[in-house]
């Protein structure tokens, strides 16, 4: 008789989980498609790309499109250009943020509070509205056509304010007991916060390296202002640039590229997406 009933929770137990994963792969459906859709169109004719209805799979497979990918455009460059630019920008958030949402968890310092509300409140202000006067400053300082405002920016802008702000949050979250140990071992505020809170800051520091890169590998905005030359171009601005002779897109070579720069974003977010999301849920702790 026991036996029975374990055989039934145990059937009742594997057609739930089958009607869940049922639902869930009927509920991805619309966000996987138009993935698969571009994968797939960059191996149609360019006519065939819109096609009505759309189709997924191509009636004529061709490989012209894939194959102006790198010809028609510095791709390869442009591609380890976003690479580049996405590390050097996410180093340098993580390490500016974390120190400074150390700062405001753990130092008391005068007016610390409504300096943090200020800091917060920058995240609010349009990039549009300050684009001209760093324009002009980046003119004056001769910096146009070249990478060196592309990391500033994203450094000391929005991102790393936000950044600031999940630091902060899982700082507070950790037990103050740990400090005071290392406190009564010698250490120093920095080295407490080198050997002590860095550390145990991993989901943190996942969360805050995800969203960096993702938004470093697709920036368009910034390099459209102050770039000038394709072979400095990232991916994002570049992938606008594949045109025939007469200046029309190469519709299926976008999506044959745009396919590849999708990769790494792609790579990294199912590598890391337990830690981004434990990092997230990790901020909301203390406030």
């Amino acid at each position: 008789m026991k036996s029975e009933r374990r055989r039934r929770r145990r059937t009742r137990r594997i057609l739930t989980h089958a009607v869940l994963y049922g639902l869930m792969a009927l509920l991805a459906v619309p966000f996987v498609y138009p993935t698969l859709w571009m994968i797939f169109s960059a191996f149609k004719p360019a006519p065939e790309i819109f096609a009505s209805p759309p189709r997924l799979l191509p009636e004529v497979w061709t490989l012209d499109g894939v194959g102006r990918i790198f010809t028609a455009n510095p791709f390869a460059r442009q591609y380890l250009n976003s690479l580049y630019l996405s590390i050097v920008i996410t180093v340098s958030t993580v390490i500016i943020g974390s120190a400074a949402g150390y700062a405001f968890a753990r130092i008391r310092f005068p007016l610390a509070n409504p300096l943090f509300l200020i800091l917060i409140a920058t995240i609010f202000l349009p990039g549009e509205v300050t684009i001209i006067p760093i324009f002009r400053w980046v003119n004056q300082l001769g910096l146009m056509d070249h990478h060196l405002p592309l990391i500033i920016l994203p450094v000391f802008g929005p991102g790393s304010v936000l950044a600031t702000f999940i630091f902060r949050q899982f700082f507070l979250s950790l037990p103050v007991e740990l400090e005071e140990a290392g406190r009564l071992d010698g250490l120093g505020r920095i080295a407490l916060y080198r050997l002590i809170a860095l550390p145990l800051a991993g989901p943190a520091i996942a969360a805050v390296s995800i969203m960096t890169f993702l938004n470093s590998f697709n920036m368009y905005f910034v390099p459209l202002i102050f770039l000038r030359t394709p072979e400095l171009f990232p991916v994002g601005l570049g992938l606008t640039r594949y045109q025939d002779g007469y200046g029309e897109p190469l519709y299926n070579t976008q999506l044959g590229a745009t396919t590849l720069a999708v990769l790494p974003v792609l790579i990294v977010f199912l590598f890391a997406q337990r830690q981004f999301v434990e990092g997230l849920s990790r901020t909301a702790l203390k406030g």
